[in-house]
């Protein structure tokens, strides 16, 4: 079969919402499906090669997968997207031939709980529940210190968290965080540290010698207003994620979130 956008959207419709798996033509290119998955839904999770199945993989790590496979998966690689895992790879059919699949599963991700106003909350702890967060921290040693003497000035302390947590990707595969803040609207007193496909720029206002204080504004694609937050960087980010009445929220688009991987760290 020609691999091509079009054809996986058809293989993934004809294994509907749920659970769901196929057998795929033995000549199909495993390798182009992946890159072709990678494409839409970032850096996969390896969860078994060469017949070894990671001893981690658990039901928060996509195990559902593996279960219309029992012992028979040679190499399986997965994707978190909103509520649905997705998995392409090798297994041994019936017959004791190895083939390509492709397998779908629900996904459950908790649900954060309730905030109280005047709690005392940790939102990058909070982040990782929204998203369902498993992996280890992507990029754990940034030079902090290069950065901040490079660009002149300290910075808030859960978005240098959040860039050790996730590394290069997206929430939602919407909003793109920044690994370095971008100092374009530095004359405008302002930081970028994350953007949208549509191109709007979420900065911080660089007021005060605290960056923990600083707020958080978004400047709209065409410039022509900017919204400002007295927020956080990671409260910020949360709150967009699940309040569906904030101006810049994705709860309208997704009940279910989740942090899309750009590279392996």
């Amino acid at each position: 079969m020609e691999l091509t956008q079009a054809a996986v959207d058809d293989l993934l419709t004809r294994l509907g919402p749920g659970h769901g798996h196929m057998y795929l033509p033995g000549d199909l290119d495993v390798r182009e499906l992946t890159e072709l998955l990678g494409g839409r839904y970032g850096v996969p999770r390896t969860l078994v090669l060469d017949g070894f199945t990671d001893p981690t993989v658990d039901e928060s790590r996509g195990a559902a997968l593996l279960v219309p496979f029992e012992d028979r998966a040679v190499t399986i690689r997965a994707w978190a997207y909103g509520d649905r895992w997705i998995a392409t790879g090798t297994a041994r059919d019936a017959e004791g031939a190895e083939r390509p699949v492709l397998t779908v599963a629900h996904r459950e991700v908790p649900q954060p709980l309730a905030v109280v106003p005047d709690e005392d909350v940790d939102w990058m702890e909070r982040l990782k529940e929204i998203t369902g967060w498993t992996r280890p921290a992507q990029r754990p040693d940034v030079d902090w210190a290069e950065m901040e003497s490079r660009l002149g000035t300290a910075l808030p302390g859960d978005y240098k968290r959040m860039v050790e947590t996730f590394g290069v990707g997206a929430f939602d595969a919407y909003l793109d965080l920044n690994q370095e803040p971008w100092a374009d609207l530095r004359e405008d007193g302002l930081l970028i540290w994350a953007g949208t496909e549509q191109e709007d720029l979420y900065c911080w206002r660089a007021d005060g010698d605290d960056p923990d204080r600083w707020p958080v504004v978004v400047r709209s694609f065409d410039n022509t207003k900017d919204h400002l937050f007295d927020s956080g960087t990671a409260r910020f980010v949360c709150r967009i994620l699940v309040d569906p009445h904030h101006p810049y929220t994705m709860a309208r688009y997704f009940d279910t979130h989740w942090f899309m991987s750009y590279r392996v760290s």
